[in-house]
């Protein structure tokens, strides 16, 4: 008989780990080792268990991000593999994990594609990314509708950032940074910069750096 994949999970949402185990449950190839609220917890875990695959959701309410999880995870151990899952829209995610060397990437409410086949595909050897990101409504246009650029600021906006700082972020003028915000309010409609932070970040169309790897209990 087959040797079952040792499966960890780590997701600080009860209804996504519930989801996560009822699927591994459900099959014959996969065994569930834990399920963890913190991704952190998956380094420990790890040393002291043979793991052979890892869901680890990027957003996480304390502690350490999925994202810098799995980036220390492949330093450690590069022959765990790892499916990065989000519920986030935030499409630039995909190119940090696969300069991780993560294998795969899910968007939990956008990709079309059943959990269980890309586990089953990054078991076999394959790299599963999205093959567009998530075209996701805001106000008035999609994402796809957002210049680079737009997004740039409006991630910035997400991290309540002032113009000025967004210019240095960015390295653009004040001026600039002005005339973007006032391009992002025309296409979508909403009435002020407040309205575009908000609605962003409720849709997670776009996550800053410094809210993804937010530790709110350090």
């Amino acid at each position: 008989m087959a040797r079952k994949v040792r499966v960890a999970v780590a997701d600080d949402q009860n209804v996504a780990r519930s989801f996560f185990e009822f699927h591994i449950a459900a099959s014959v190839q996969y065994e569930l080792v834990a399920s963890l609220s913190a991704a952190e917890d998956i380094l420990p875990l790890c040393e002291r268990e043979r793991i052979d695959l890892v869901l680890l959701d990027i957003m996480m309410r304390r502690g350490l991000d999925g994202l810098t999880v799995a980036q220390r995870l492949k330093q450690n151990h590069p022959e765990i593999k790892i499916i990065l899952v989000t519920s986030m829209a935030e499409e630039r995610w995909e190119q940090k994990a696969r300069d991780a060397g993560v294998e795969s990437f899910w968007y939990k409410e956008y990709s079309d594609e059943p959990l269980l086949s890309v586990m089953d595909r990054t078991m076999a050897g394959e790299r599963v990314y999205p093959l567009h990101g998530a075209d996701v409504p805001f106000g008035q246009v999609t994402r796809s509708q957002l210049t680079q650029r737009e997004l740039d600021v409006l991630r910035e906006l997400t991290a309540g950032s002032t113009n000025e700082e967004i210019a240095e972020h960015l390295f653009i003028s004040v001026n600039t940074v002005r005339r973007h915000i006032q391009n992002l309010l025309t296409k979508t409609g909403f009435e002020s910069r407040l309205e575009l932070a908000i609605h962003a970040t409720a849709l997670g169309l776009v996550v800053s750096d410094r809210n993804r790897t937010r530790n709110p209990d350090a």
